[in-house]
């Protein structure tokens, strides 16, 4: 899957910004775009991430070097020191902040390059589809659910609708259900500055001998998006 990233404008601060689209468990890369030139293994890159409650900074990467923590099995870094995610989860929502140091003892050099990792998780039981945003901060994202083409923004003879701030849902009565497939319905997500993103499922099959799962599964990478979604289905075989 082709990653796509939008160039945001840079705030206040000087600060750089990125946004990404990815599948969810594909691996994403977050380029830094405030990397010394001439620098050797990226020894002058500090990788920093803060989730999405907000907790104290984490460094991920010190001086080009991974550190131990929960996560670095799935992390490395490029040449160009650009930070790189395997297998997207949930639990990487969050800002990532690309910082420069330069001297002994080291001193910050120029602004800061963050990504946001915002998540946007959609499940789906027996009769129920639920889409969702959560992202680091105020959700201010616009979603809801399209069936084929048509926007489904009230309520049908055979789908109820329900949406709210970040979120939608539509609920199948069983006739209906019968019929549906992964690709009847897409969820359409709308950020902040008007950008629409249609998030559509592909089937991933995975199980026991006695047990059959099917998956559907999209992650966005908002300056960075994430999207997830599933289906269980059980028969003996």
């Amino acid at each position: 899957v082709v990653d796509q990233c939008n160039r945001v404008c840079s705030d206040l601060s000087g600060d750089f910004s990125l946004s990404f689209t990815v599948r969810d468990g594909d691996k994403v890369t977050l380029p830094c775009e405030n990397v010394i030139n001439n620098h050797h293994s990226c020894h002058t890159t500090t990788w920093l991430f803060t989730d999405s409650r907000g907790k104290a900074a984490v460094e991920l990467v010190n001086l080009g070097q991974i550190k131990e923590t929960v996560k670095s099995d799935r992390l490395s870094v490029t040449a160009e020191c650009s930070l790189v995610i395997k297998k997207v989860t949930a639990e990487d929502v969050g800002r990532y902040t690309c910082r420069q140091f330069r001297g002994n003892p080291g001193r910050q050099q120029g602004p800061d390059a963050v990504v946001h990792l915002s998540d946007v998780i959609s499940d789906r039981d027996q009769m129920t589809l639920n889409c969702s945003v959560q992202v680091h901060g105020h959700c201010e994202h616009k979603v809801k659910w399209i069936h084929y083409s048509e926007a489904l923004n009230r309520d049908y003879s055979n789908i109820k609708t329900l949406q709210s701030s970040c979120s939608a849902t539509v609920t199948c009565v069983n006739s209906l259900y019968s019929h549906i497939s992964n690709s009847d319905f897409k969820c359409n997500v709308t950020t902040e500055d008007d950008k629409e993103q249609l998030f559509t499922f592909s089937p991933h099959l995975s199980g026991k001998k006695k047990e059959r799962t099917r998956q559907w599964s999209s992650l966005q990478v908002n300056s960075a998006v994430y999207l997830q979604s599933g289906e269980n289905n059980v028969q003996q075989i």
